[in-house]
C-alpha cells in the first residue's frame, strides 16, 4: 500500500471495491492489511470511513474470511498477554469436569438486535463463574441503554475496577476467582483511533462483528457462546470460528433476529466443535426451543426489559442472591443462556455431580438437539444461583480488582 502524507494509501483498494462489480475479487488478506493500519492511525479519516462504508454495502463485513483475518490482525494488536503464565494459573485452578479442561470460556453478543433485553449474556457470565474459568469480554452500551460494562460499574455495594485488569494482572485476578471482565478499551487501545469514525457513522461496521470473536485472551479461551443480531451472520461466524482454529463454539440467533438464546421460541445454531477423528473443527446446524432446556416459553415483552445501567443492576444483585422465584421469565432467560455455556464447555458431559453443597446429585443425562444435555446445563445454572457460588465468585472480583487500584 502506498503512502499518503504519513498515512496508508487505501485509495487502490476502494477503487476496486466501489462502484465496479469487482468486490467479489478483493481478498480477505487484502481487506485485512488495510484494516490493520486502523489500530495505529495510519489511515486517514475520510480513507478508513470510506472502507467502512464499502465493506458494509458490499456486504464483506459478513462474509466468513473476511471476519477471520479481520478478528486476526485485531487481535494482533491487541496489548499482549503473557500467554504462558496464564496457561500455569489457569492449569492450577482451573476445574477439569467432563470434557472441560478447565480453559477461559466467554458469553458474547454482538448487540444491535433492537430489543433492548435486559443483559443475558453478562449475567449468564457471571453465573457460568460459578463452574467455569470466565472472561467476559465486554465495552460500554453503544445500540443499547445498558452496555455490559455500564451494568457492571453500577453493581453495589461497590463495582469492579474495570481498568485494573489489564494483560499483567490477569494471573492476579484468576487467582483469587473465576471471573474476569476484560474491558475492551483497555485490551485494544488501537481502537481509540477508530471510535470517533464509528460514531460518525449512521450504520454498524464491521467491528461490531468483530467485537465478539476478539477476546483478546483467544489464545487460551477453550470454549465461547455468540449471539448474533441476524440469522444471515450465524454462518458466517461459525465460519469464521473454524478458519480460526476454534474447537468449542456456539453462535446463535433467536428466531426473533435476538443475539441471545430466545425464551420465546426457536434459536438457530451453528456449533463449532472438533471432529472425533481429525481435531479439526466441524460446523453443525439445529435449532433450539426452552421446552429442550425444561423450561417454559415467555413472550419478549414479559421478560424485565433493558433498562438503565442502575436498575440493570439491581436485578443482577437479586438474581444472584436469589431473590427472584426460581420460574420468573427473566430468571429463565437467563439460565438457559449460562445452560449453554455450560454444554459447549463439555463440563455437561460428566456423569457424576461434585458440585458441592445445595447440590441434588442428579445429573440429567437426557440429550436433546445437537446431542447435547441442555437440561443439565440449567441444573447447573441453578445450582450456580441457589448455591450462592456466583455471587461468591463476582464478589472475589469486586475484591481483587480494587486491592490492584489501589
Amino acid at each position: 500500500m502506498a503512502q499518503l502524507a504519513g498515512k496508508t494509501d487505501l485509495k487502490p483498494l476502494l477503487q476496486t471495491l466501489w462502484p465496479t462489480g469487482a468486490a467479489a475479487a478483493v481478498t480477505a488478506p487484502q481487506i485485512a492489511a488495510a484494516i490493520s493500519h486502523f489500530f495505529t492511525d495510519e489511515v486517514s479519516e475520510a480513507q478508513a470511513s470510506a472502507l467502512l462504508m464499502c465493506l458494509h454495502f458490499t456486504s464483506l463485513d459478513m462474509r466468513a474470511d473476511v471476519l477471520a483475518e479481520c478478528a486476526r490482525v485485531m487481535l494482533q494488536a491487541a496489548a499482549p498477554i503473557d500467554v504462558p503464565t496464564l496457561k500455569a494459573i489457569i492449569a492450577s485452578r482451573g476445574r477439569k469436569e467432563g470434557l472441560y479442561q478447565g480453559g477461559l470460556c466467554d458469553i458474547v453478543g454482538t448487540g444491535g438486535d433492537s430489543h433492548n433485553t435486559f443483559n443475558i449474556s453478562t449475567t449468564a457470565s457471571i453465573i457460568a463463574s460459578a463452574l467455569l474459568l470466565v472472561s467476559k469480554h465486554g465495552n460500554r452500551a453503544s445500540t443499547s441503554k445498558s452496555g455490559s460494562a455500564d451494568l457492571v460499574n453500577n453493581m453495589a455495594p461497590r463495582p469492579p475496577l474495570l481498568e485494573a485488569v489489564q494483560p499483567q494482572t490477569l494471573t492476579r485476578v484468576y487467582s483469587e476467582t473465576n471471573y474476569a471482565f476484560l474491558f475492551a478499551p483497555v485490551f485494544h487501545p488501537g481502537m481509540r483511533y477508530v471510535a470517533p469514525i464509528r460514531r460518525q457513522l449512521p450504520w454498524r461496521t464491521v467491528f461490531n462483528n468483530l467485537g465478539p470473536l476478539a477476546n483478546p485472551v483467544d489464545a487460551v479461551l477453550e470454549a465461547r457462546v455468540i449471539g448474533v443480531a441476524r440469522r444471515e451472520l450465524g454462518p458466517a461466524f461459525a465460519e469464521a470460528l473454524r478458519l480460526a482454529g476454534v474447537r468449542k463454539a456456539l453462535v446463535v440467533c433467536g428466531e426473533e433476529e435476538l443475539d441471545e438464546i430466545s425464551c420465546a421460541g426457536r434459536t438457530f445454531c451453528w456449533r463449532v466443535k472438533a471432529d472425533a477423528e481429525s481435531g479439526e473443527g466441524a460446523v453443525s446446524e439445529f435449532t433450539l426451543c426452552p421446552e429442550d432446556f425444561g423450561l417454559r416459553r415467555h413472550r419478549l415483552k414479559d421478560v424485565e426489559p433493558g433498562r438503565e445501567p442502575k436498575e440493570n443492576a439491581e436485578i443482577l444483585w437479586r438474581i444472584l442472591h436469589g431473590e427472584v422465584p426460581d420460574d420468573a421469565p427473566l430468571l429463565e432467560f437467563v439460565l438457559m443462556n449460562a445452560a449453554a455455556l455450560f454444554v459447549i464447555s463439555g463440563m455437561c458431559e460428566a456423569d457424576a455431580s461434585t458440585m458441592g453443597e445445595d447440590d441434588d446429585g442428579q445429573v440429567v443425562t437426557e440429550r436433546g438437539p445437537g446431542g447435547e444435555r441442555w437440561k443439565e446445563g440449567v441444573r447447573r445454572a441453578r445450582w450456580a444461583v441457589k448455591s450462592g457460588e456466583a455471587w461468591r465468585q463476582w464478589e472475589g472480583f469486586v475484591k481483587v480488582t480494587n486491592e490492584i487500584g489501589v
